[in-house]
């Protein structure tokens, strides 16, 4: 596992090296190729939250699935509810709760369940949302505002304290790596400059997607294919075929959300509430689940 998470993380920095060369790419932001790429593969790695909540309902001694799938909607909705009545609160809360489930899932292969400290992780996968502040401040804090957050008059978006984070969030990937082998430790750091270097060169909608999909969706994928069968060929068809019915749910309805809201807002606008505002009502629900089996295996 640790093998494939290293050769998966030296090709995806490499690409990130060589697709920085590219003008068209970082004068571009490509809002639909994004919006697009999210509901195909971001969500996809999600996507088997059913079965991981046929888990939990036997668990909790629950015989029927419904409830489950109620409760999952119904969160959901309450998450896009409190958005619309505290965007400011609740984008704050999911950037934290965010942050910790980037840098946990991301490096969760090297060390046992629990082994490491909520903050480290937490710290690790701040780099996400730093440096997209740090190096493209404007065309970020403009993403921002299209969900109703206004941080241009805030102390945490000045250089000084951004740089404190990044380096903070440095240090915590060489705690994580303390006393692991080789290539445990290059994954951490690849992963580290492979962010920052999307980040530095590229628009924050374009260098989040190759990050969401092509790092963290990509890695969390491996690990369940592998749960689903240790021969990746048949664990991947599995994968897929499971995956399919839930990925193809959530782009429906994040179509016909985009559908209204380009009525009353610009269309770039509008791709940017889809998808931040809807990966914030699927990831509370989906962390929360983790959070329940994890603690119910213990």
């Amino acid at each position: 596992m640790v093998r494939i998470n290293y050769n998966h993380s030296l090709v995806f920095f490499i690409s990130c090296i060589f697709i920085s060369s590219f003008d068209y790419l970082r004068s571009n932001s490509f809002y639909f190729i994004c919006f697009f790429l999210i509901l195909i593969l971001g969500v996809s790695h999600g996507a088997l939250d059913n079965i991981k909540g046929k888990k939990l309902i036997k668990i909790y001694r629950i015989k029927n699935i419904a409830y489950f799938y109620l409760i999952y909607v119904l969160f959901g909705l309450g998450i896009i509810t409190l958005w619309i009545l505290f965007p400011s609160g609740l984008l704050l809360l999911f950037l934290a709760i965010a942050s910790y489930h980037f840098g946990k899932e991301d490096s969760e292969f090297i060390y046992k369940k629990n082994e490491e400290s909520f903050f480290l992780k937490t710290f690790k996968g701040s780099i996400i949302i730093i440096s997209p502040l740090l190096f493209n401040k404007e065309k970020t804090l403009e993403i921002f505002s299209t969900i109703n957050f206004n941080l241009s008059n805030s102390m945490f978006i000045k250089d000084e304290i951004l740089v404190a984070f990044l380096i903070v969030s440095f240090f915590s990937n060489l705690i994580l790596s303390f006393k692991k082998n080789y290539d445990e430790k290059s994954i951490l750091f690849m992963d580290f400059f492979s962010i920052v270097t999307l980040n530095i060169f590229f628009d924050p909608l374009l260098a989040f997607t190759i990050y969401f999909c092509f790092l963290h969706s990509f890695r969390h994928s491996i690990k369940l294919i592998f749960e689903l069968n240790k021969n990746f060929k048949k664990g991947a068809l599995l994968f897929i075929k499971k995956a399919l019915p839930l990925t193809i749910i959530t782009g429906i309805i994040f179509l016909v959300a985009l559908y209204f809201l380009q009525y009353e807002f610009k269309l770039n606008e509008s791709i940017n509430m889809v998808i931040f505002i809807g990966l914030a009502s699927l990831t509370f629900p989906h962390i929360l689940l983790e959070y329940l089996i994890e603690k119910n295996e213990k």
